[in-house]
């Protein structure tokens, strides 16, 4: 694991990662090929694939681990190949397992690290009370990491990352094996680091997690990339936007499937019989809906647009080769109505 940088170190304007056709071959399998990427500084972005799309490669590609087959990425202004140490001073990684002094407290291994990276005695010592407490970790702090669990360890691996305060951070599915409480924090420190300025990469084959986190977001398949955007141009890519009615009066549900049929609206009433589901495009149907049951007097208790969940896009865009995805497009949601996420 790398852990590196420092706030000292000047900030090169424009995106602080730069990847342009980006290949990566081991012996006859190509794990990645034409990757083009491009992340705005102080964001966080996503990547998201199924094993073996190639976002680990790409990390530590990104991390100087390992060199391109073909084309240039760039960080923080710096080429990963031709300037790699400028580049391991200004980032801090962590990979998908643990890699600890377990001899040594989670203190130590802390201060340790602070200071490697030139630290005094006591700022060293003050950065790993820091993290130790963001990371919930204080009341373990004195004891060795062997005996830490699993999800203890994971969440220390993290704060280590963190101790030289880097310009960029990459995050190589840093929740996996984390408790529901621990992944909350961890989501939580990585908000705060992107605050204070850093920018963060992070894989991960939790939706969730990349919704809840991610200002934009790649989508890696087959070692390629199949689609890239935030989480709401990549929904609106692809569709299934309803709008869900709640009457309030269930007697009116069948004047309000008539209506709405008759408005060329399609609508589909649920279980309960005091709800109908339409499909929607655009505001325009919306609005639509507003009207025809305002125009039959059908009064509406609730009116909850929802958007896909990025598993439906996901699920979607991995389904079909790269070239035959569709080409990205950004689409206003309308702000008249209660807006859902079907998570």
């Amino acid at each position: 694991m790398s852990r590196t940088g420092g706030r000292g170190l000047t900030a090169v304007p424009g995106p602080v990662i730069e990847v342009t056709g980006v290949e990566k071959r081991f012996d006859r399998v190509v794990a990645l090929h034409g990757v083009d990427l491009a992340v705005p500084r102080g964001t966080v972005h996503g990547l998201l694939g199924h094993n073996g799309a190639g976002k680990s490669t790409l990390i530590n590609i990104l991390a100087t681990q390992i060199r391109p087959s073909r084309g240039t990425a760039r960080v923080a202004g710096y080429d990963v190949v031709g300037e790699a140490p400028q580049v391991r001073r200004r980032i801090g990684l962590t990979g998908q397992s643990a890699t600890l002094d377990e001899r040594i407290s989670g203190r130590d291994n802390l201060v340790l690290i602070a200071r490697l990276l030139g630290a005094r005695s006591r700022q060293a010592r003050a950065r790993a009370d820091e993290l130790l407490e963001s990371f919930r970790l204080t009341d373990a702090a004195k004891r060795q990491a062997r005996t830490y669990s699993g999800g203890m360890q994971r969440r220390l691996d993290l704060a280590a990352c963190l101790v030289g305060r880097p310009e960029v951070i990459f995050l190589d599915e840093p929740t996996t094996g984390l408790d529901p409480e621990s992944r909350l924090t961890t989501w939580q420190v990585v908000r705060d680091v992107v605050r204070d300025g850093s920018t963060v990469v992070l894989t991960t084959q939790y939706l969730e997690e990349a919704d809840r986190l991610a200002d934009t977001i790649t989508v890696l398949a087959r070692g390629g990339v199949v689609a890239s955007g935030t989480p709401a141009d990549l929904k609106a890519r692809v569709g299934g936007r309803t709008v869900t009615v709640t009457l309030a009066a269930p007697t009116r549900l069948a004047a309000c499937v008539q209506c709405l049929r008759g408005a060329g609206l399609r609508s589909t009433p649920d279980d309960t019989r005091t709800k109908v589901t339409v499909p929607v495009g655009s505001a325009r149907d919306t609005a639509a809906i507003v009207r025809t049951l305002d125009d039959a007097g059908i009064e509406v208790a609730e009116l909850l647009l929802a958007e896909p969940s990025l598993d439906e896009v996901y699920l979607s865009l991995t389904a079909r080769p790269p070239a035959e995805a569709p080409e990205r497009t950004r689409v206003s949601s309308p702000h008249s109505v209660r807006r859902s996420r079907r998570e």
